[in-house]
């Protein structure tokens, strides 16, 4: 399935390089659009940064994709109910390792929601 989702060519400097430009700070690509995120770090994370993904549902999200920054670290408990009563799955994973797995996973056609911390 051809689809127009954005590629990450590079990461850090606290920011990504995207095939669409340059985004400063933490990303959130959602239904293939990338747009600025304002988590800094895992231990600010909480249900309503999900807000936008739990709301484009089931239907259009299959998982969220979660680059925890420098160092994978499991999300608090809170974000991973919420995203589990949505029926939304989630993996998670250090940034560097995030970026490349949406780009295999998007090449794939997956319809996934990625929520990277900057590094």
């Amino acid at each position: 399935m051809a689809r127009d989702a954005p590629q990450i060519d590079t990461y850090g400097d606290g920011g990504f390089r995207l095939s669409t430009g340059r985004h400063q700070g933490s990303l959130l690509i959602l239904k293939d659009e990338a747009m600025p995120w304002p988590v800094r770090s895992m231990a600010e994370l909480a249900p309503e940064h999900f807000a936008q993904i739990i709301a484009a549902g089931r239907g259009e999200v299959e998982f969220v994709l979660l680059g925890a920054g420098a160092v994978n670290a499991l999300p608090p408990r809170p974000v991973r109910e919420a995203l589990q009563r949505a029926g939304i799955g989630l993996e998670f994973m250090d940034t560097p390792s995030a970026c490349r797995t949406y780009n295999i996973l998007t090449a794939e056609g997956r319809k996934l929601a990625a929520a990277l911390i900057a590094v």
